[in-house]
């Protein structure tokens, strides 16, 4: 597979319009709230800062909502966003394609991620410098599966080598940048804006494969079911609208989204320290939110060339659920962009 081919994800980007027609106004007010229930990662923190903030500053009750959060794993968030348990999730891109693939009704409305945040991290003591560096170091992964595991495949691919001419070495319990930081790996799949702060942070002399540059994923978006978009479009825009006016503030203003983490989260400013961290963690956030595309047409755009380059992608790699004929247009609804 070409560079040309694992070419940044938003360089080639095709911006999908999300103007709202004139029937779908925003919620009222004064009306009952609509209630909506929205799935987020396995674990709260930093990451998740414009929903806590949306939600504390009051922004999601302005537009008519009543928002409840919840954490699950990427995996079964998408299961429940299509049984309509969840009404909205934030999901990675590379778990949507298999889903829809198997028949299960969800949507992609909104890109959080612009820029896809998975890394390869390797220490330079160990001898990588690049790529190709990685034969027959020891890897860390949670698992052969998801946007890290493709990944670590896409940036393998780029050096002609394949998963086996590596030692991968599995962390189920996400322990592998502690792995890393100790020296029991050499090199591990992460993500730029939390396990290479925190590997950074220990003082661990780090070389950085970005993603971006060798696997064309979509980053990680809200979801939802089309069976939910019809019953509840105009909150589902309404509260989208809230939450990317959130990102800005907290693009503008970092703090911001330490101090909404850490009324959901106390630990990530327990101290000094971890206030400092996560100030890290939240910055480098902000940085993967912005692709080309984000930063031309604003946050929550889509790419519909990106998503057909994924496709492309996932259905060379083997054992991937990609469904025959699968298209972008198959998975993504930007009618509710603001």
């Amino acid at each position: 597979m070409s560079r040309v081919f694992f070419a940044l994800l938003s360089a080639c980007a095709l911006l999908v319009s999300g103007c709202a027609t004139s029937a779908s106004p925003t919620p009222s007010s004064s009306a009952a709230p609509v209630k909506l229930t929205v799935g987020l990662g396995y674990i709260p923190g930093v990451q998740f800062a414009p929903f806590y903030l949306a939600e504390q500053s009051g922004a999601y009750a302005a537009a008519g909502l009543e928002v409840s959060l919840q954490n699950q794993i990427d995996p079964d968030l998408i299961s429940l966003v299509g049984s309509g348990a969840l009404d909205l999730a934030l999901a990675d891109g590379t778990s949507m394609i298999p889903a829809v693939s198997q028949g299960i009704p969800v949507r992609y409305p909104a890109t959080i991620y612009g820029v896809l945040p998975n890394v390869v991290i390797a220490r330079t003591d160990a001898g990588i410098m690049s790529p190709a560096d990685l034969a027959g170091k020891r890897v860390g992964t949670p698992g052969q599966y998801g946007s890290g595991y493709l990944t670590l495949l896409g940036i393998l691919s780029e050096a002609s080598l394949k998963v086996g001419d590596v030692s991968l070495n599995l962390y189920p319990d996400y322990g592998q940048t502690q792995a890393l930081i100790s020296g029991a790996a050499d090199a591990t799949t992460g993500y730029a804006n939390n396990d290479l702060v925190q590997a950074k942070a220990a003082g661990v002399d780090v070389e950085v494969f970005y993603a971006s540059a060798a696997a064309p994923f979509a980053g990680p978006g809200l979801i939802s079911s089309p069976a939910t978009i019809v019953s509840k479009r105009d909150a589902i825009r309404a509260f989208i609208a809230a939450t990317l006016e959130a990102m800005r503030q907290i693009a503008a203003n970092p703090t911001l989204g330490v101090d909404a983490a850490a009324k959901v989260v106390p630990e990530v400013a327990a101290t000094a320290a971890a206030r400092t961290n996560s100030l890290a963690v939240m910055k480098a956030t902000v940085d993967v939110w912005a692709g080309p595309l984000q930063l031309s047409a604003g946050y929550g755009a889509i790419s519909v060339e990106g998503w057909d380059t994924s496709i492309s992608f996932m259905r060379g790699v083997p054992g991937q659920q990609v469904r025959d004929g699968l298209k972008a247009s198959d998975i993504i609804d930007a009618s509710l962009l603001p």
